[in-house]
């Protein structure tokens, strides 16, 4: 309870004075230019320098993804969005949740219960600003995606709390489209 209470109440504010992402104007497929790497279907490990990172993503996304920064609470369009589909890293495209896996935990930030796989994210511990967390990257380019706490809902009891602006999201009715075009060639 008190982890939770410091992560949804404490936490914005303390870092309501450190340097922030500016609100995401929109992190969906249809209008975020892509960077060579970002691919749904390739899934080989992204091992590109920090200069290179500088180069390809927008300044919001890469203090996010490669900087480890936060986005302000309550800012991303992706917090309460209740479409059924995809959520991706917006850094290189690999597949991070599934939509019915999201859930309003009241911290400003989109919540999960489970990633879309084992693969999908990597863990490592956060003792930033006097905390003990449990950081979460992507498993394909290892961008900062947010963290993970013990204070979610069944069945994993788990709350990864993630940065907006590093996700990408993809309705499933789009996805199906793609898919059926797919198959018809």
């Amino acid at each position: 309870m008190v982890t939770r209470l410091l992560s949804v109440v404490l936490l914005p504010l303390l870092f309501w004075n450190c340097s922030f992402s500016q609100p995401a104007k929109n992190t969906t497929s249809k209008t975020m230019d892509k960077n060579k790497v970002y691919s749904r279907t390739d899934t080989s490990k992204v091992n590109l320098s920090e200069e290179e990172w500088k180069k390809v993503l927008p300044e919001d996304v890469f203090n996010v993804a490669r900087m480890k920064g936060t986005e302000r609470a309550w800012t991303s369009p992706l917090e309460n969005l209740k479409e059924k589909g995809t959520y991706y890293c917006a850094v290189c495209g690999n597949a991070l949740f599934k939509s019915d896996t999201k859930f309003e935990s009241g911290c400003g930030w989109p919540s999960f219960y489970e990633p879309i796989s084992k693969t999908s994210i990597i863990y490592a511990p956060d003792n930033s600003y006097g905390m003990e967390r449990t950081e979460v990257m992507c498993g394909r380019c290892k961008s900062h995606l947010g963290h993970v706490f013990n204070d979610g809902p069944p069945p994993t009891g788990l709350r990864f709390c993630i940065n907006g602006v590093v996700l990408d999201f993809e309705k499933a009715s789009a996805a199906e489209k793609k898919y059926n075009e797919a198959q018809k060639k």
